[in-house]
């Protein structure tokens, strides 16, 4: 059993900011390869309307195919409630909502206020159907806003946990740092607990990784990744890329931190997402530089 859980959000938040389409057919060979590689958790799109964000015009068809891999819980994001019951229509085994702290990204990328976002939450998941994940994002401040009180992110959490399955915490435009991490997430789970599960980093001033240990440290075991650092909000001017899920998996692996994850069947996903959009530039460290000479992943 895996020691960290990584959940590959290059499909969803990769993807939607890329700049080049990527064909409805590569997308299911990337996931399918994914998974291969071991990552048992793929959010594969956002229910969304396709002129707002065209690349996941496809995404009732990419959860249809992604259900039928073995062992994958496919997650796809909503934004609302008929982005949610068509999440649950499609077969999505969990639903995540983005909850943004900053109420000027949550108008921005919902036309909600935070709390209109959380009663919406609420109606959804009053409803079943799915699992719901509560992603607050701007957690760590915001492009638009600037500072985002810790009160305010504590606040949303406790609400959302009321009724959602699990809470994550985002770091939606890469404003955090690992002391800022350690502090926020010890003070949510003092309010909420084990209901606390989730961290979803990006890597815009190279702190990335360096929060994503700064969060295990912490206790957090679930991680957000995107393959070759696809990503971004296209609602929050300035977020760039997640976390590379290629050197998230070599940091805990070298670690002695188990993942799942074969790095070599990690590298062939990640030749398949460059063979299909070339154009698109991809990022890493560890695909660029090579495992270093006698590297054993974890047990």
């Amino acid at each position: 059993m895996p020691e960290v859980h990584i959940c590959e959000v290059g499909p969803r938040d990769g993807l939607q900011n890329a700049k080049h389409l990527m064909p409805t057919a590569a997308k299911k060979t990337w996931i399918s390869a994914l998974a291969a590689a071991g990552l048992r958790e793929i959010e594969v799109g956002s229910f969304v309307p396709p002129k707002l964000i065209p690349a996941m015009a496809d995404t009732g068809e990419i959860v249809t195919h992604a259900r039928t891999i073995p062992g994958l819980t496919v997650v796809a994001l909503a934004p609302n409630l008929k982005g949610y019951q068509r999440a649950v229509e499609a077969g999505a085994h969990k639903v995540t909502f983005p909850v943004s702290a900053s109420r000027a990204h949550s108008e921005s990328n919902v036309r909600m206020t935070p709390d209109q976002m959380v009663a919406e939450v609420r109606k959804c998941a009053a409803l079943g159907g799915a699992p719901i994940e509560g992603a607050i994002s701007t957690a760590f401040g915001c492009t638009l806003q600037g500072e985002v009180p810790e009160k305010e992110v504590v606040r949303l959490a406790v609400a959302l946990a009321q009724f959602c399955d699990s809470v994550a915490l985002a770091d939606t435009v890469g404003y955090a740092n690992p002391a800022q991490v350690k502090k926020l997430f010890s003070l949510v789970r003092k309010e909420i607990g084990d209901r606390l599960e989730g961290a979803h980093f990006h890597d815009t001033r190279g702190l990335g990784l360096a929060n994503a240990l700064a969060a295990y440290e912490e206790g957090v075991r679930h991680f957000d990744s995107s393959l070759g650092g696809l990503g971004g909000c296209p609602f929050a001017p300035g977020a760039s890329g997640n976390v590379i899920t290629e050197d998230l998996v070599f940091m805990f692996e070298s670690m002695g931190v188990s993942t799942g994850v074969d790095f070599d069947a990690l590298l062939k996903a990640r030749g398949l997402l460059v063979q299909a959009i070339p154009e698109e530039p991809v990022y890493g460290h560890t695909p660029l530089a090579g495992l270093p000479k006698g590297f054993r992943a974890s047990a």
